[in-house]
Order: structure tokens, then C-alpha cells, then sequence
């Protein structure tokens, strides 16, 4: 039986004439905090000059298209590729989750199909994706309602042009709380992995800033570890709790706007 709450195994399928490349990367944050993204497809005509504007997310976030040739014009070709991929992939057995990203209904007989394999499945489209697809998904998300982690407007950082860190000098709180980037994926990481007080475990919190972030490391900061970057900031309380009989301590962290 497929488990909700279990970090999952993600195949991540997307129908590039039903989508829009400038959501994806807010999309993949948000599939990351269910678990690890392992395949990342994109399917369409790339000759056709409707998608000439996807090159360059496609790859900074590393997804793999998938030439699909219109047979004829004005007939969407790429359903028919992404479905038989879906069902190869299906059948390797390496997946938990598959997260179809596509407005349109005709997907909704593959969504059914995995959910009889004991596969749970994500939707990802606009608030326009037809009813029945919406429903034969275990978890439809809006893209309406998704933004970059870095674009959340709730932070409250001074604004300032994003600084390289490529010598690994140690950032004073000054320069951190000024890389609005940096404090906003802090920030949301903690948000997303409070408890009703507001308290996170920090190691979850870094284990879903790697997930949605591969290249984020501490060190770039100056900083040997997530708990002394996070730190370093003073936009968080720090605590440190006794975990059962065991001798290590866990670390808590909270914003202190919460």
C-alpha cells in the first residue's frame, strides 16, 4: 500500500505543450519536499518555434527533453510519447511517485492507471486543467499558486544585488541577511518543516535545501555547517535537545518572526 507520508522516489513528466517552463523550477521545489525527483522529462517539438523559449530552464535544471515530431499540424504529438515513457518507467519499479505536469485531461486515463498500480501521483497545472484530471490525481498543485523559493515576498531582507560566494570567506550577518536568496531559502525550509510552535528539526531542513538546491553548500558561506550559517544570520532561535536515551543532541530551529 502506498504511504502519503513517505519520502517518495519521484519521476517527474512534463507536457511542454500544456505547460509553462517559467513555473518549473518552483514546481520541482515543491515535489522536492515529498521526496528525491530521480527523472525529470520534458516532451514536445523542439523544432517548433512555440518552444523555443524552454532551452535555457530546461538546462539550468537539468531536465531531459524528449524530441516528439508533429505529425500533423496543430496536433499536439507528445501525449502519446510521454504516456508509453510513463509506462516503461512504470514498469521498472523504481518509482513511488509520478508528478504529470500538464493541463490537459487527456492524461486523466494515465492517472488512473498509475493509481491502480499503488502509485501515488501528483497533477501540476493551471487552475484551467479540466475536473476529471484534477480528480483522478492523489495531489493536484496549481501552478497559480507556486513561486520560486527565492521570489517569496514575505521576506523581510534588505534588498541588494546577489553576491558570488565562490572563495568560501567567511559572510558576515551583514552580507547574509543582505542576500535575499540565501535568507528566503533558509527561511522557507523552516516554514515548510515547523511543527505548531514553529520549531524545525535542522536537519531536515538542510535535507530539503539539498533536495531542492544540489550545488548549496554552508561552506560557500564560510560557514562548516547548516546550524552555524543558520546562526550567523540572528534570524533564528537555535535550540538543542536531548534525542531518547541517546547521547547526541538534536538541533531545533526556529524564525524568530514566528
Amino acid at each position: 500500500m502506498k504511504d502519503i507520508h513517505a519520502e517518495k522516489k519521484i519521476a517527474v513528466l512534463i507536457d511542454a505543450e500544456n505547460a509553462q517552463y517559467s513555473v518549473l523550477g518552483a514546481v520541482l521545489s515543491e515535489l522536492a519536499k515529498h521526496g528525491h525527483i530521480i527523472v525529470k522529462k520534458a516532451y514536445g517539438d523542439w523544432s517548433s518555434t512555440h518552444l523555443k523559449n524552454w532551452k535555457e530552464t530546461l538546462n539550468e535544471l537539468a531536465i531531459n527533453p524528449v524530441q516528439q515530431f508533429s505529425y500533423t499540424q496543430g496536433k499536439n504529438s507528445s501525449d502519446a510519447a510521454m504516456i508509453i515513457d510513463a509506462m516503461d518507467l512504470l514498469y521498472s519499479n523504481k518509482f513511488d511517485a509520478f508528478a504529470l505536469v500538464s493541463s490537459d485531461s487527456d492524461f486523466t486515463k494515465l492517472a488512473s492507471r498509475l493509481k491502480e498500480s499503488q502509485i501515488y501521483v501528483f497533477g501540476v497545472g493551471e487552475q484551467k486543467t479540466p475536473l476529471a484530471f484534477r480528480n483522478a490525481c492523489d495531489d493536484f498543485i496549481h501552478t497559480e499558486v507556486l513561486r520560486a523559493p527565492e521570489l517569496d515576498e514575505s521576506a523581510e531582507v534588505a534588498p541588494a544585488k546577489l553576491q558570488p560566494h565562490s572563495n568560501g570567506s567567511k559572510k558576515s550577518k551583514r552580507e547574509l541577511c543582505c542576500d535575499a536568496r540565501l535568507i528566503n531559502i533558509l527561511r522557507n525550509s523552516v516554514r515548510d518543516n515547523a511543527d505548531v510552535e514553529g520549531w524545525a528539526l535542522l536537519a531536515v531542513c538542510g535535507s530539503l535545501i539539498k533536495r531542492q538546491y544540489p550545488d548549496f553548500d554552508a561552506r560557500t558561506y564560510g560557514y562548516p555547517t547548516f546550524t552555524k550559517l543558520y546562526e550567523a544570520t540572528e534570524l533564528f532561535d537555535i535550540e538543542k535537545r536531548k534525542s531518547g536515551s541517546a547521547k547526541a543532541l538534536d538541533v531545533y530551529v526556529k524564525d524568530k518572526r514566528a
